[in-house]
């Protein structure tokens, strides 16, 4: 069932990603892998007093398309998932919350990628500054949450950090 790493090697180091080559054996024949690192990351749904969610559009280079997400970020170096959410949240958003709740974590795509992300629900939103780094450009939008789930439903928001932070949130209500 598991697999042996026999051999690995470095491909590709950037600033975000790394990629590997792996040599495995499994089931006594030799495989290759290839391996997106990623540092991990958080997502966060911000929930107004309302009810309604602030969430962000975007458009994403290797979909070329504008994307409804909720906002999230990258882990900086020695930097913890709650601290991330923070300043992600008000980098993009311009939004500080005073209740982080971590709903879940979970891998966005284990097949050939390490990213774990963690995904918060944001409550107590108060207006802040938005602080967006250089490279991005990101118009905030406020959705009604029936408006977002019939959006994930009619195949609308492809997102699936936003998809899963969103679905999740009636779980988690059935689990408090």
């Amino acid at each position: 069932m598991y697999e042996k790493i026999l051999s690995s090697e470095k491909a590709y180091k950037g600033k975000l990603i790394s990629t590997r080559k792996d040599e495995i054996r499994l089931k006594g024949r030799i495989f290759t892998r290839e391996v997106v690192e990623h540092p991990g990351s958080v997502a966060i749904v911000p929930i107004l007093n309302d009810g309604s969610l602030v969430m962000i559009e975007q458009y994403r280079h290797p979909v070329e398309e504008v994307l409804l997400e909720i906002p999230a970020g990258t882990l900086e170096i020695n930097e913890n998932a709650i601290e991330c959410a923070h300043r992600e949240l008000i980098e993009e958003t311009g939004h500080n919350a005073g209740n982080l709740k971590k709903l879940i974590s979970c891998y966005l795509a284990p097949g050939y990628c390490t990213e774990l992300i963690h995904i918060f629900l944001a409550t107590e939103i108060k207006v802040a500054k938005q602080r967006l780094e250089d490279d991005e450009s990101i118009r905030v939008v406020t959705k009604e949450l029936p408006e977002v789930k019939k959006m994930i439903k009619d195949g609308l928001i492809k997102d699936a950090k936003t998809i899963i932070g969103v679905t999740f949130l009636d779980l988690y209500k059935e689990i408090q």
